[in-house]
């Protein structure tokens, strides 16, 4: 016991030095301005600025966290019932699937204006806030009634109970840890969304108008205070839940939300016919979902366009050719450097999950500042690498690494620790060195992960780079968005949306073919 207690507080020392490390370090390249003139203030002058700004917060914060509390609460039952559902009727599954790869693969920065043009008040927060919450809770309610133990199961079917009776007392609460854990890491998701939202409304309260409102002021120790602030409640109620978690489960692993949709029932149509149905319904919710929303909410015709109203817009309108010249030209600015962010945020995580396998202690360095990177909003974050890199290609990479780097590494640091440790005995009896156990042994075995990251962070990078031609290099989507808004251009504001939606999950769905394809050869499972 006393040795368990030593153990824990040379522990908390070790943190604690990290910290004040880092610190001292933060406020020395702050105070001589080592780091682009100054662009990063000393942590005693941000903190200053706070204090001094200290009456203008709380106003701010209440906005963003109401907006982000509904959509948390409204985005989190509809998952959970969604979830439920697609364990007791299967086949809502697959005619659901299309909608919800589209919702996964929805970037907020491309509808936020959407949304601030269609609703009023608070309602754009909710929604986004919402829609970041739904997927991944979704995911984590499937994932845990899906592994309920078959031997309780089989004992309460022999006492005449039915799905209903089984779902209520076992499923629920072996997946209750599970579904913990998707609300972990909703929380900042719903913060993300509500600041999104803001960013984009023209309000007067939130964290986003008031991050929007200080861009122009110079004064990068407020930009720092925001983003501090905006990332201290995106963590705390990463924390909450994860404290929360914790009482329910005896391990602290991190949920995957690689597992990018509910794995498909075993039970395949035997009719080519029935599996065109399916699929023809699936593909054709998201069209009639864009369609209900503009007809049930009466959106004026001049704001709301359809998706019949788009394709004219893009290919029949009378300056359709100009319409179509302007998206070609930012499409080829934003797919190549996606592509390239993407890649390098995936390589990053890949080398560095190898690197905790080989080196375990790189674990606990690395993952503070993996939280880091999720909790801090993208909007927030943004601005502060502008000060810190400028205005050019530099500031769209480093924020698309810094965004498909932690669900990525995450994934993949799950995945090399599930490896049966039969499977890694082998090679070391054979007196196998790391690395060549590494090479043959775990990252084969891994590699439903890896692929799982990979559909994971797709649409994730589309959406880091969008919000920095927004706010940053003033090119490709993210600004055509932006100047849309400003010509009031309602038809290519929906286009750039859906061409957003239809890249994800054309993304999406590439590395899902490709995954079945390597993984079929290899003889192993998707993790689908």
């Amino acid at each position: 016991m006393m040795l368990k207690a030593y153990k824990q507080i040379i522990e908390i020392w070790d943190r604690v030095r990290k910290f004040v490390i880092l610190i001292v370090l933060w406020e020395i390249l702050g105070k001589f301005e080592l780091v682009s003139s100054g662009a990063l203030p000393a942590l005693s002058e941000i903190i200053i600025r706070l204090w001094q700004d200290k009456s203008e917060y709380p106003e701010h914060i209440l906005a963003t966290l109401q907006g982000a509390s509904y959509g948390f609460i409204i985005g989190n039952i509809l998952a959970i019932m969604a979830g439920v559902l697609f364990i007791l009727f299967p086949w809502t599954h697959k005619i659901s699937r299309g909608l919800n790869i589209t919702l996964f693969a929805l970037p907020p920065i491309a509808i936020a204006p959407i949304l601030s043009l269609t609703l009023s008040g608070i309602a754009p927060r909710v929604v986004l806030a919402a829609l970041g919450c739904y997927f991944v809770s979704m995911t984590a309610t499937v994932v845990g009634l899906s592994q309920s133990d078959q031997g309780t199961e089989e004992l309460i079917r022999a006492y005449g109970g039915k799905k209903f009776k089984i779902l209520r007392f076992v499923s629920w609460r072996r997946a209750l840890p599970a579904i913990l854990s998707g609300l972990r890491v909703a929380a900042p998701n719903a913060v993300l969304g509500a600041i999104l939202a803001e960013f984009g409304s023209g309000g007067r309260w939130g964290l986003g108008s008031y991050l929007l409102g200080s861009l122009g002021r110079g004064e990068p120790e407020r930009l720092w205070g925001i983003g501090l602030v905006a990332t201290a409640i995106s963590g705390l109620t990463y924390y909450l839940f994860y404290a929360i978690s914790k009482n329910f489960s005896s391990t602290s692993r991190f949920l995957n939300i690689g597992n990018a949709l509910p794995q498909q029932d075993k039970i395949h149509e035997k009719r080519f016919s029935t599996k065109i149905l399916i699929g023809s319904i699936s593909f054709l919710i998201p069209f009639l979902v864009w369609y209900s929303f503009i007809q049930i909410l009466e959106v004026p015709q001049m704001i709301g366009k359809t998706p019949l109203a788009v394709i004219e817009y893009l290919f029949f309108h009378s300056n359709s050719e100009i319409s179509q010249a302007k998206l070609l030209a930012a499409l080829f600015e934003t797919l190549p450097i996606t592509l390239l962010g993407m890649f390098a945020g995936l390589m990053t995580a890949f080398c560095l999950a190898i690197g905790t396998r080989l080196f375990p202690e790189l674990i606990k360095t690395l993952m503070p500042i993996a939280l880091i990177s999720q909790t801090m909003p993208l909007v927030a974050l943004t601005p502060l690498l502008v000060l810190l890199l400028g205005r050019g290609v530099n500031v769209i990479l480093w924020i698309t690494i810094s965004v498909t780097f932690f669900p990525a590494f995450v994934t993949m640091v799950q995945g090399i620790q599930m490896v049966p440790k039969t499977t890694i005995d082998f090679p070391r009896a054979y007196a196998a060195s790391p690395w060549t156990e590494m090479r043959f042994v775990i990252i084969p075995a891994s590699m439903p992960y890896l692929f799982a990251a990979t559909r994971l962070t797709a649409p994730r990078a589309l959406l880091g780079v969008m919000i920095a031609e927004w706010l940053a290099t003033g090119t490709g989507l993210g600004n055509l968005m932006n100047q849309s808004r400003g010509y009031i251009d309602f038809g290519m504001i929906w286009t750039i949306a859906a061409v957003s939606v239809i890249i994800s999950v054309l993304f999406y769905q590439t590395v899902v073919v490709l995954e079945r394809q390597v993984l079929g050869r290899l003889g192993m499972v998707t993790v689908e």
